[in-house]
């Protein structure tokens, strides 16, 4: 497993500064998300999706493993606590919009029954609690700065 960095304040934020980076970091809020999932939610091409995920990547808010040709995403640990609180404080913030929870939603359906997705069928579904309850959604948001 790669070693945790500290991330550049201005960094950090101009990660945070991109609304379909903030679409992103919603949906992996509390679980690991294949880029698939991720287009077929935004209604954006995999292309424009993989460059913001590797500009997250690269100021250090995500990591990602690869199992066969699927490309996994996950928010990263931060070392930093105040980084790690902006971030949880975000990510609460994120599920209070009404845009986000409904992106939230459209995953958790396409998680639990990948048949109405088409171009979901064969992909491997998101890690962790697939149909999280709202409760355990807010208490693994605050978990983000103890991974």
């Amino acid at each position: 497993m790669a070693t945790q960095k500290v991330i550049p304040i201005e960094q950090l934020f101009q990660g945070l500064a991109d609304r379909t980076r903030l679409r992103l970091l919603n949906l992996m809020a509390d679980q690991e998300v294949c880029v698939c999932y991720f287009v077929e939610i935004l209604g954006l091409s995999q292309p424009v999706i993989s460059r913001h995920l590797a500009y997250l990547r690269r100021c250090g808010l995500v990591s990602a493993r690869r199992e066969g040709k699927w490309m996994h995403y996950r928010i990263a640990p931060m070392v930093n606590p105040l980084a790690a609180q902006l971030l949880t404080d975000t990510l609460l913030w994120l599920a209070s919009d009404v845009a986000m929870r409904r992106e939230r939603a459209q995953l958790t359906r396409a998680c639990c029954s990948t048949k109405a997705f088409v171009n979901l069928q064969g992909a491997p579904r998101p890690t962790a609690i697939c149909c999280p309850s709202p409760a355990k959604r807010a208490t693994r948001i605050k978990k983000v700065s103890r991974r």
